[in-house]
């Protein structure tokens, strides 16, 4: 029975098969495993993934400005979203880390999933080109652009979350830090959100308290509507 390789269950979730498989590899070491890291990678695909992106939204949405445009594509492009298609195609699973980041959760860390999914897009198109990385994105991102509303999309977790619980009278979310470690730039934070009144909370880690604030309202927020789906909320 042939053994598939944890490289090749990514290429072929991505839809994607590296002519260059080194390539692949750099864009999934953190830099505390290796000097050859993938920062370069992300740099590149940081690039690529902003065109695409902004080429998407632009057909999809003719009626919106320049300036709505824009927003909707940070909602698309920032470290939130991306870490969640990463964490989706579970990226954590294949990254290189050095000793301390693996001790510290750095698989699960928003920041470096966000920065490894960039990475990634950056070595496809410099292994493929454009219409190969394009084809990558449209794959992750198609569904989620057809399923948008751009105005809810157009604001942050955390305004999304009370806009939606006043609109239905209920108490605001309580943030907590559960814990902190580490220096700056390096710090992370792990902040829960909790709605008492509906019990309902979440945790998640960020690299700033305000990132992984959002993380955890967005997460809350992914709740309440799974449960809540119309106006009507029935306490529990």
């Amino acid at each position: 029975m042939s053994v598939v390789l944890p490289a090749e269950r990514l290429q072929k979730t991505l839809g994607y098969v590296f002519s260059e498989p080194k390539l692949l590899k750099q864009a999934l070491t953190h830099r505390s495993f290796s000097s050859k890291h993938n920062e370069r990678l992300e740099f590149v695909g940081d690039g690529i993934l902003n065109s695409i992106v902004a080429r998407s939204l632009y057909f999809a949405f003719p009626q919106l400005s320049e300036g709505d445009l824009s927003r909707l594509r940070a909602h698309f492009v920032r470290q939130e979203s991306l870490a969640v298609i990463a964490s989706e195609l579970q990226l954590g699973d294949y990254l290189s880390l050095g000793e301390g980041e693996l001790k510290s959760g750095g698989h699960r860390r928003p920041s470096i999933l966000a920065d490894a999914l960039e990475a990634i897009l950056g070595a496809i198109w410099l292994d493929g080109g454009f219409a190969a990385v394009e084809a990558v994105l449209n794959q992750l991102f198609a569904a989620r652009i057809a399923a948008v509303n751009p105005e809810e999309a157009m604001k942050d977790p955390k305004t999304s979350l009370q806009e939606w619980l006043q609109a239905r009278k209920v108490e605001l979310p309580n943030y907590v830090i559960e814990r902190q470690q580490g220096d700056s730039p390096d710090q992370i934070f792990e902040v829960s959100c909790t709605i008492a009144e509906l019990k309902v909370s979440a945790k998640a880690e960020g690299t700033s308290r305000r990132a992984a604030e959002q993380l955890a309202a967005g997460a809350v927020l992914h709740q309440l509507r799974e449960q809540f789906p119309g106006k009507k909320v029935v306490r529990k």
